[in-house]
């Protein structure tokens, strides 16, 4: 008879305390930001963070680069609307809190039509497929009124039914706490997508499909399931978005709404699970406080999207996860002289270049408002020769203080690998 062998695994102590310090993060983040811009840049964020997770699955683990994630999304978005409208006709008995679902379920009936024609290619090929198929669902959005409202879109009101427990989702303060619950449901979910036997898959379709198909895989059924469960989560945040904003326009199936998915997945780092989240919080940032702040905006986007292109290839996340890696052999206090010396050098650059972008972006727009123009509490003329010098000339002088630092930081950097490759050897020596 066989004996049984018992083994204890440990639990990860690590992991639950970073659930953990989600959760409550998404519990008492309105407890800092109480007003209702607040609440609402909140809201958003957990939208975005769906959202972004969801283009993950097919970016960063599947290695599929789409233009039309937006779609699934923006046509989650009207059938949740469209259900939310029947319930409040008495039509669909079902509650405001399960609409995100109705919309997910939608997200999935897409990606199930659509997904069977994109992933049957992969690579440059799949990315022409969606972007066509982007093109041609916001076409229809502003043909078919019927259904998508035309451009005046659909509306709807939240506050429906009898009041449960008090919860009527009239407060956006309530629509925060049902949007929480479904972010830190569906990323749980996300996360645990990664672990399972079609996640790792996935990984292996991105990384060598050719091995993935010798050993028995379809990898085109692999690309296609991955892109049904994306299409479901990403149809969850659209639903969110139609019960938060209670109107859903044709914007929200369009190739800015895409792009945006993509740029900020890529900023937020698309090699690791978190980095969409952190995309996510950016995208809300850019999209809501940015744009307050300048009308040239997606210019600066733009700029800092080829600026990470250029140096941070990996994201946010990459950079936090290389620096995590070097603290923990000790050698991060070498670094804080050069991080600093970039990051007076690149506020330096970005100064300087802002102060023409906002002259030039007066010139075009506000002249009939006069010349002068204030830029974060700096007077500008753009007619006077002397300020656009002064901006160049601290431009120019940021983007060779940068190259100094970075050179010198690119040497420091070397130097610092080598050392921690010396001290694992010794470690593994022992």
């Amino acid at each position: 008879m066989a004996k049984q062998h018992y083994e204890f695994k440990p639990y990860n102590v690590g992991r639950w305390i970073i659930w953990g310090l989600f959760a409550l993060l998404l519990i008492f983040a309105p407890r800092a930001f109480t007003s209702g811009l607040g609440v609402t840049m909140l809201s958003q964020m957990g939208i975005a963070i769906i959202a972004c997770l969801s283009y993950n699955i097919l970016l960063g683990q599947g290695g599929m680069l789409s233009f039309g994630h937006a779609v699934y999304s923006g046509l989650g978005s009207y059938m949740a609307i469209h259900a939310l409208n029947m319930v409040s006709k008495g039509s669909l008995p079902i509650p405001v809190s399960l609409l995100p679902i109705v919309g997910g379920l939608a997200g999935m009936f897409f990606a199930i039509l659509f997904g069977y024609v994109t992933t049957r290619k992969s690579g440059t090929p799949f990315a022409m497929i969606t972007l066509g198929m982007a093109e041609l669902v916001f076409a229809m959005s502003l043909m078919f009124s019927e259904f998508f409202g035309g451009e005046a879109g659909v509306s709807g009101n939240r506050v429906v039914g009898q009041a449960f427990f008090g919860i009527t989702f009239g407060p956006g303060i309530q629509v925060y706490y049902l949007i929480a619950v479904y972010t830190f449901v569906c990323v749980a979910l996300m996360f645990a997508f990664t672990r399972t036997p079609l996640g790792r898959i996935l990984n292996a379709v991105r990384d060598n499909p050719e091995r993935v198909e010798f050993i028995g895989y379809s990898t085109q059924r692999v690309r296609y399931m991955a892109f049904i469960i994306s299409g479901f989560f990403a149809g969850i945040a659209g639903g969110l978005g139609s019960i938060l904003f209670e109107i859903v326009t044709a914007e929200v199936v369009g190739p800015l709404r895409s792009g945006g998915y993509l740029l900020f997945t890529f900023l937020g780092g698309a090699t690791f699970f978190f980095g969409p989240v952190i995309g996510g919080v950016l995208l809300v940032l850019a999209s809501v406080l940015l744009s307050e702040i300048t009308k040239a905006w997606l210019l600066y986007l733009g700029l800092v999207f080829l600026f990470m292109v250029m140096y941070a290839p990996g994201g946010i996340a990459s950079l936090i996860m290389m620096n995590l890696r070097v603290a923990s052999f000790g050698f991060l206090r070498k670094l804080w002289v050069s991080y600093l010396g970039l990051g007076l050098a690149a506020l330096t650059l970005l100064l300087g270049a802002a102060v023409m972008i906002e002259m030039v972006y007066h010139l075009q727009m506000n002249l009939s408002l006069g010349p002068e123009l204030r830029f974060i509490g700096i007077p500008l003329n753009a007619h006077d020769p002397d300020h656009w010098f002064g901006g160049a000339f601290v431009m120019l002088t940021g983007l060779g203080l940068f190259e100094l630092c970075r050179r010198h930081y690119v040497h420091e950097w070397g130097a610092i690998q080598e050392d921690i490759e010396k001290e694992i050897k010794r470690r593994e020596a022992l």
